[in-house]
């Protein structure tokens, strides 16, 4: 028997939904979060924190591969009872360093069991997820060798940034399945989640402690710009590693003009193509 679908509703109708729906989002996130982003990387993480032998290197291999994980734990190593020299960290490795691996295998824990919980949520945008996911890391590896080559900005400030640009839409995948309407109208839901994702991505990096410089950077990352040959700022930066990393879809999906950006055939990006695809290569081979 097929299941029953609710009647559409009016335009009106479906933006005070939607109203009523980003209200709930932001009293929400006035508390501490926690939702999925990718069954394979909650899976590998929670293996090798199983292992009591693993070392904080290969603790840190796995844990980059979920942005989620990695603001937490970075954190609670920018605390200031954990940072009495007032240092900020951006790199898992040296947030683990300065936790102890006790602290980190807690905190990681806590953090993956309650993403294993509710991984269901996620299921029905599987597809959807890992696409956004594996654009996620790929958007890190180039903005890394971006910011090292052609800029002065910290590579591992940008490396961190392109991992987190896009952190909101799984935190709205994850709240799809208390709005029966949008379950039923999955096409939709992919709109919507990119429409909204760079909104709600703001007060979801705000409400987990990210610095407001990386904030940002990658604010408006989506959106068409004036051609940048010349990139010198993080938001430079995030702007051309989501294009090369396959953001174009983005500008598509929000009803914007998507012609090939100029960027992507400027030869001074194109000289280095080589070397994002080792990049991407090494951070999606154990993804």
């Amino acid at each position: 028997m097929a299941a029953v679908r609710s009647p559409d509703k009016p335009v009106e109708a479906l933006r005070e939904d939607r109203l009523a729906m980003l209200q709930d989002i932001a009293r929400e996130l006035e508390d501490d979060v926690c939702f999925p982003v990718s069954f394979d990387a909650t899976v590998r993480i929670g293996s090798v924190l199983r292992d009591p032998a693993a070392r904080p290197q290969q603790v840190a291999a796995c844990v980059v591969q979920d942005p989620l994980v990695v603001l937490k734990l970075l954190r609670e190593a920018n605390l200031p009872q954990n940072n009495p020299q007032n240092v900020c960290l951006y790199r898992v490795d040296e947030a683990i360093a300065r936790l102890g691996m006790s602290a980190t295998r807690r905190l990681i824990t806590a953090c993956t069991v309650e993403q294993l919980a509710q991984m269901k949520h996620l299921s029905q945008f599987e597809e959807l997820a890992g696409y956004l996911w594996q654009h996620s890391l790929r958007t890190a590896a180039i903005a890394r060798v971006i910011a090292a080559r052609l800029t002065r900005v910290d590579p591992e400030q940008a490396f961190l940034a392109g991992l987190i640009h896009d952190l909101g839409v799984f935190y709205l995948l994850d709240r799809v399945w208390l709005y029966p309407e949008l379950q039923e109208r999955p096409q939709s839901v992919k709109y919507l989640v990119i429409q909204w994702h760079e909104s709600v991505n703001a007060i979801l990096l705000d409400s987990l402690g990210v610095p407001e410089a990386l904030v940002e950077g990658v604010r408006e990352h989506d959106l068409p710009r004036p051609p940048l040959e010349n990139p010198r700022t993080l938001s430079d930066v995030i702007y051309l590693a989501n294009l090369f990393a396959g953001g174009l879809e983005e500008f598509r999906l929000q009803d914007m003009p998507h012609a090939a950006p100029p960027e992507l055939a400027l030869p001074k990006f194109q000289a280095l193509e080589a070397e994002f695809t080792v990049a991407c290569a090494e951070i999606l081979a154990t993804a």
